[in-house]
């Protein structure tokens, strides 16, 4: 009985799971970084398109649609290389891109032109997501390397070194009275 579920709680030893997931990582990372070239080629072709459109007859809506449109690209990019350098997408970035991408929107149709409803529920969703970009500075970091709460979290800890210190000194005078 204690063989057959020692068999069951341990793998086989052909299949080597830390071998396979580092395969598997490989295999995702080098399909981010096709995306990275591919968005960055993509980038380079919208760039030569807005500068076509800044010859005369100047449109200017479609310019600013243009640069609005290569400012979401450039975000984007930001997300990829982030998710390379940490294996993690980051919440700050990508609710950037949201935002830029929804200014973008409202930017381009204009705000006269679009329905009330829709220019309200806009405004909401804005809100929202700046919520989240504040409330994500009191989220705890779980990963090193690119931290955009780093401040933050480094004041956190300052703080905490400084109550655990005072707290020993306390200690300490209290021990040297007796």
């Amino acid at each position: 009985m204690e063989n057959r579920s020692n068999q069951t709680s341990n793998p086989p030893q052909w299949l080597n799971l830390k071998l396979i997931v580092s395969g598997l990582e490989t295999v995702q990372d080098l399909i981010v970084i096709s995306l990275c070239i591919g968005l960055f080629c993509f980038m380079v072709i919208e760039l030569r398109e807005m500068f076509f459109s800044l010859l005369p007859p100047l449109d200017f809506q479609q310019v600013t649609a243009d640069i609005l449109f290569l400012l979401v690209l450039v975000e984007l990019f930001r997300l990829l290389i982030i998710y390379l350098q940490e294996q993690r997408v980051s919440i700050g970035v990508a609710v950037e891109v949201c935002i830029v991408s929804v200014l973008r929107e409202v930017i381009v149709r204009g705000v006269l032109e679009t329905p009330w409803v829709q220019i309200l529920s806009t405004g909401a969703f804005l809100l929202v997501l700046g919520a989240l970009l504040i409330v994500r500075v009191w989220l705890p970091p779980t990963f090193e390397g690119i931290d955009p709460e780093r401040r933050l979290s480094s004041r956190k800890k300052k703080l905490s070194e400084s109550e655990s210190s005072a707290d020993a000194v306390a200690v300490n005078s209290k021990f040297n009275a007796h």
